[in-house]
């Protein structure tokens, strides 16, 4: 019986991670968020709310359940809130990081004589944004990182508290996901451009932006398979297909029979936004395909498995 601990349960990722992980006999799950459990189903697995920015708490929690594997999805994503709440930022996306990282290697140490061999297992969730955007082609994992934006380097930063930590670590790096989550509590680009066009409102979406869009399920799948596999390293986790933020809303429009007269194409530079975004990004999987046998959905079977759990939820 392997214990999994995984921070941010509340969110998109840890939603799909949970749901996942609870049909498993051979898995112990250990679900944590900020504040009370969102999930609509509560059994079959343990929910212990947990501040990451609390070394104490993070401590606690880890002496408290040894667990085999930690999957850390829990960090602050918005781009440009992260531009102005820059402590906020930090806290989460690298005083959290250090709190873990410290937290499994006294706990490591604790648990040698009496468990020979015990390593925690961290798999630390990172973005595409830890790039520049300006080599052109997609991003592979040895490719120098160069964030353009406070919460590109915040990322990067707790990144580097991984790489250069002793305890056994992986680094899973993705690229926008999409899916939908309990009581649809949390929005992402596909949900945001399916439910304005829906209202018939008129969307201004960059044409000059590239992303590989990515299924949240393919991504906890993918987090899952490093942590059965016992993976170390660094994997690129995105969907398959780069194509432009235009293109991907055109996508939904198409599928959803949606009115695209009422999608602007606009310029990045015109959207006045707080934080830089890289122009083109986009991940080769091949490291990911062979080591972890993670084979992502397209684009468009991703929609039609979110229209199916739609249509189940409505």
């Amino acid at each position: 019986m392997k214990t999994i601990l995984v921070t941010g349960s509340n969110g998109l990722l840890g939603q799909k991670l949970v749901y996942n992980l609870i049909n498993r006999k051979d898995v112990k799950l250990i679900a944590t968020s900020i504040g009370e459990n969102r999930l609509i189903k509560k059994d079959g697995y343990i929910y212990e709310p947990l501040d990451i920015t609390s070394k104490a708490e993070v401590e606690n929690i880890i002496a408290k359940y040894n667990p085999d594997a930690v999957i850390n999805t829990a960090a602050m994503t918005n781009v440009d809130a992260c531009e102005t709440k820059r402590e906020e930022c930090w806290a989460l996306n690298v005083t959290a990081v250090k709190n873990f990282v410290d937290a499994i290697t006294s706990n490591d140490i604790g648990h040698r004589t009496s468990d020979i061999g015990h390593h925690t297992h961290f798999i630390h969730l990172s973005t595409d944004f830890i790039f520049d955007g300006e080599k052109g082609s997609e991003y592979v994992e040895t490719d120098e990182p160069n964030p353009q934006s406070y919460y590109a380097l915040s990322k990067w930063e707790g990144e580097k508290l991984v790489q250069q930590s002793n305890i056994k670590w992986a680094i899973a790096r993705t690229i926008i996901v999409y899916g939908i989550v309990d009581n649809m509590s949390r929005s992402n680009i596909v949900l945001w451009a399916k439910d304005a066009l829906t209202k018939g409102q008129k969307i201004n979406v960059v044409d000059d932006q590239f992303r590989s869009p990515t299924l949240a399920e393919d991504l906890a799948e993918g987090c899952i398979n490093i942590a059965d596999k016992g993976a170390t390293g660094i994997y690129n986790l995105s969907g398959k297909e780069t194509m432009s933020v235009i293109d991907l809303v055109y996508t939904v429009a198409n599928f959803w029979k949606l009115d695209k007269s009422l999608i602007t194409p606009i310029k990045s530079n015109t959207l006045n936004q707080a934080a830089k975004r890289p122009p083109r990004t986009g991940f080769i999987i091949d490291k990911a395909k062979r080591e972890l046998n993670y084979h992502p959905h397209s684009f468009m079977e991703g929609l039609e498995i979110l229209n199916k759990q739609l249509s189940a939820t409505n």
